[in-house]
């Protein structure tokens, strides 16, 4: 492939400057010189029309590059969890190959509940080669936005409620996928935090909230991760889109965070040609005319930042300054990625990309309650009963732009058999309930056929009477990637599982008291069943290696270690978004959506509830063995912004199986002139231990571990004063407190 793409420039060349060519390259072809060199020198060669070409799509999933100067366009795939199948040119429909089957990789609620950055390295390489192998120069991906409300149907897609833990865990997936050469985009920025209108949504939320919550992950996958490329999203922020919004893009993006790559358009997201030109974006992306749903035989050429953007400076009514910018960003895009020669050639489907899924997997399933040690499942249980839909079903079809064409998918129920025929144990499956039997997006096809003719009661029955012959039962229900559910586009319409597994749960657990309930969700859910059960497994979305991942868990071949990224309260009241039943909070009125709530989202305000109000806390999960956090020691018990302050936690495996724990550091204020949230994690860290071992976690933290954000004066402060330093396993079960002391002048830095 390479030694192509050489022949096809040189031949350009050739076709460009004739034979009289000269002998040396040109300056922009030669990649032996500083990029900034080369990209000024193409650009300085570029007409007025090319640079509008370059700026905007040619079909769904590409942009022209300049035929006449030998540079390539850019092809972008939709991820983050897999990467996408081809399309056709003009229409969303497949196009029809046959090499383009892949990998599914967990989605991302499953990697931020592994809270492991070296998952994250090994996830961002192994879907980077995916994107190589398939000659994609944009991963559309990864997804940072926070966990608001357990309504919004893409929060699967996303890395939980918290900006601290997604900032730690998105830069090495970035830094993964872009050593392939390929161009990790950063989405939906900002403020994309529910599905329901999401088109026209106008968020209105305060600026330090703005700062502290939902920005983080995109400045850390900005300034840590260097990310090529960034999404703006949908909806609007303060009165204007995120497309064509001076704040987020130029005031912030390009200008605090000094961000050098390309701003690309969701698909459609442009509504208005004066504002995109002059806010920030620098490519349009989309479908038809509109980038949504109608068009014209000359589609892409109507788009904002095409036809009627050229015109425009060609009346002089928008300068040419703009346009040079948004060009250059794309030339440096291009060369970072197309023609760099000396990128890796990527691979798919390969033995090294299954095994990681299924690592990740296996560690990002978290195992909520195991009452009597009920798992791992044991050769004591003679005969398992599998109950369920999701057992059977794939879902790696569906959801939306996440909805993949995969090489193959292993099934719960066909783990769990492999697992299970390994120990001698005799596995049943029953349905249960029925949800949704089709299987097909984009003209992908599951092939399954999942028609049922019995009734609702007549599948508990079936399941009850098999649930009372069996020594265990493991339940496999969840939500699913259909509409309302975890979907893009649309949001959950309430706080349950759906099609009536609770009945079904209920009634398995009263037949059989060795019951398990596994749930394959990318959201919170209601469980008034959760003490009728011994044990709980929240599954995620796990890919292509789904079956083989969970029985890995459920049979005891990996120990369990995932934490939850998100809180899971009781009731849809419990979180801050719906607690008032205010509708201007949530979905919104009159097109406006207030984050009233400000900086309590998640455990900020979930913890602050009675106990009896939350299932599971942030940060939360067990092991197959146990563990003793010992009494921490700090670095020094004063601080004054210079350097950093180690905490150092010595954890000891006190159970019998090797096994993973995170602690988990949280900082509380205990005075401030601002009000702040009673405690704020500020750094984790993971640790696998043999039995009997004890081994030193050091976790640091820096001043901006104890900073604010001062709206008076667009700061970032630290107040001198006392604060403590909480350390736990999970947000609601913290075991020691540290007093530290901020002493100095107060403490300014900028973003």
């Amino acid at each position: 492939m390479k030694f192509k793409a050489e022949i096809l420039a040189a031949s350009m060349i050739c076709v460009v400057f004739g034979s009289s060519a000269e002998k040396t390259v040109p300056v922009y072809l030669d990649d032996s010189q500083p990029i900034e060199t080369r990209v000024q020198d193409a650009l300085s060669r570029m007409t007025t029309a090319e640079k509008i070409a370059v700026i905007h799509a040619q079909s769904k999933f590409s942009s022209p590059g300049v035929q006449r100067l030998g540079i390539p366009g850019i092809w972008c795939t939709d991820g983050p969890h897999g990467v996408r199948p081809d399309v056709l040119w003009d229409e969303w429909e497949q196009a029809g190959a046959t090499n383009d089957s892949c990998v599914a990789f967990p989605a991302l609620t499953c990697l931020a509940a592994t809270w492991n950055p070296e998952m994250s390295a090994i996830y961002g390489q192994s879907i980077g080669e995916e994107a190589r192998y398939r000659n994609k120069n944009v991963l559309l991906g990864p997804g940072v936005n926070i966990y608001r409300t357990p309504l919004n149907g893409r929060n699967f897609e996303y890395m939980g409620e918290d900006p601290y833990l997604t900032a730690e865990m998105v830069v090495p997936y970035i830094q993964g996928v872009q050593k392939n050469g390929v161009a990790a985009c950063v989405k939906h920025y900002a403020l994309n935090n529910q599905e329901a209108d999401r088109d026209h949504v106008n968020v209105l939320v305060d600026d330090r909230t703005l700062h502290e919550i939902y920005l983080p992950g995109f400045k850390a996958a900005v300034k840590d991760g260097g990310a090529w490329s960034i999404m703006p999203g949908y909806n609007k922020y303060n009165g204007d889109h995120a497309c064509e919004n001076h704040t987020l893009l130029l005031d912030i993006l390009k200008g605090d965070w000094g961000f050098d790559g390309v701003a690309i358009s969701d698909w459609g997201a442009v509504h208005n040609t004066d504002k995109v030109a002059q806010n920030g974006l620098d490519m349009e992306f989309g479908s038809w005319t509109n980038g949504l749903n109608w068009g014209a035989s000359n589609a892409y050429d109507s788009y904002y930042l095409a036809t009627p953007y050229l015109k425009a400076i060609e009346e002089g009514r928008l300068p040419m300054k703009d346009l040079d910018d948004k060009a250059a960003r794309v030339l440096r895009l291009i060369m970072r990625t197309e023609m760099n020669r000396n990128r890796p050639y990527g691979s798919m489907n390969s033995d090294e990309h299954y095994a990681a899924a299924r690592r990740i997997g296996g560690e990002g399933i978290v195992l909520l309650k195991n009452d009597r040690n009920i798992l791992p499942a044991a050769g004591n249980a003679r005969k398992i009963l599998v109950v369920g839909e999701n057992a059977i079903k794939m879902m790696t079809v569906g959801g939306g732009s996440s909805s993949l064409k995969v090489q193959r998918e292993t099934l719960p129920l066909e783990g769990i058999r492999k697992a299970a025929a390994e120990k001698g144990i005799e596995v049943v499956y029953e349905r249960g309930y029925v949800g949704d039997v089709t299987g097909e997006y984009n003209g992908v096809k599951t092939g399954q056929d999942l028609s049922e003719s019995r009734s609702a009661e007549q599948l508990i029955a079936d399941a009850v009477k098999a649930a009372k012959e069996a020594d265990m039962v493991i339940f496999i229900g969840g939500l699913n990637k259909s509409d309302h559910q975890d979907a893009e586009g649309v949001d959950r319409l309430d706080f349950s599982l759906p099609y009536g597994q609770d009945a079904v749960i209920e009634a398995l657990a009263a037949a059989n008291p060795n019951t398990v309930v596994v749930t394959l969700t990318g959201n919170a859910y209601s469980m008034p069943w959760r003490d009728k059960v011994p044990a709980i497994v929240q599954g995620w979305y796990i890919g292509s290696e789904a079956g083989n991942a969970l029985a890995d868990v459920l049979f005891g071949k990996v120990n369990p270690s995932g934490k939850l990224p998100m809180t899971f309260a009781k009731s849809l009241q419990d979180y801050a978004a719906h607690a008032k039943g205010d509708a201007e909070m949530y979905p919104g009125v009159d097109g406006d959506v207030k984050y009233k709530e400000g900086l309590d989202v998640g455990y900020r305000y979930t913890d602050k509830l009675k106990k009896d109000r939350i299932n599971y806390a942030f940060g939360h999960g067990l092991s197959y063995t146990s563990f003793k956090i010992g009494q921490p020691t700090l670095s020094s018990k004063t601080f004054d912004g210079n350097g950093n302050v180690t905490v150092t936690v010595p954890v000891t495996n006190t159970g019998d199986r090797e096994g993973s724990e995170v602690v988990q550091l949280y900082v509380r204020d205990e005075k401030s002139s601002v009000y702040r949230p009673y405690k704020e994690l500020k750094a984790f860290g993971k640790v696998n231990l043999a039995p009997g071992e004890t081994r030193d976690v050091k976790l640091t933290l820096d001043k901006d571990a104890f900073a604010f954000y001062d709206v008076s004066d667009k700061m970032w402060t630290v107040e001198p004063g006392r604060f403590e330093l909480l350390i736990g396993n999970s947000s609601d079960n913290i075991s020691y407190r540290l007093p530290l002391e901020f002493k100095g002048d107060l403490l300014k830095t900028q973003d």
